[in-house]
């Protein structure tokens, strides 16, 4: 019986470490990433509070999040972003983030700061999105574009030094 309480104990005991382990590593990874989107929005001027709503969105914070259409990492970089923004490692958390905040400041600049079309661009491709405006009405593409707005909203009031910018439109 004394075995028996010992083994129970010791396999409780490795589990807890292990569990430990993996919540140091997660939390390692979480301070690496905001460092990073602190660091790659301010070197590309995409608002601080953008950045932190695509990752909160796209992945979570999973670094090794990775979507059904093949998306990947926290940004969720699809493979030809991806190669068109240089990131050779989806899931490496600088590389994903410095092309994820790199899209993001040109899709800022080709749909001139508006909100509503650079998210909707992030999520369903630029090219559908410079084709038909706000006149792409997908009920996704809707739905996303509307969590984006909330969360965005929230981060610029509560995140960490978020200078507060002109990004924005009405999300009708």
């Amino acid at each position: 019986m004394r075995d028996l309480i010992i083994s129970v104990w010791l396999i409780f005991a490795a589990g807890s470490v292990w569990g430990q382990a993996a919540s140091s590593s997660q939390a390692r990874q979480r301070r690496e990433a905001e460092y990073y989107a602190d660091i790659y929005s301010r070197h590309y001027q995409v608002p601080l509070a953008l950045v932190r709503s695509v990752i909160e969105r796209e992945s979570n914070w999973h670094t090794w999040a990775v979507s059904s259409k093949g998306a990947t990492g926290l940004m969720q970089l699809m493979p030809a972003t991806a190669r068109r923004l240089g990131v050779r490692h989806r899931c490496d958390i600088e590389q994903n983030i410095s092309g994820g905040v790199r899209y993001l400041a040109w899709l800022i600049r080709l749909f001139h700061n508006d909100f509503r079309l650079v998210t909707a661009a992030y999520y369903a491709g630029e090219d559908i999105v410079a084709r038909h405006g706000l006149a792409y009405r997908n009920a996704d593409v809707v739905a996303y574009v509307r969590r984006m707005r909330a969360s965005y909203v929230r981060e610029a009031r509560v995140g960490p030094n978020v200078k507060q910018t002109s990004i924005g439109g009405d999300m009708r």
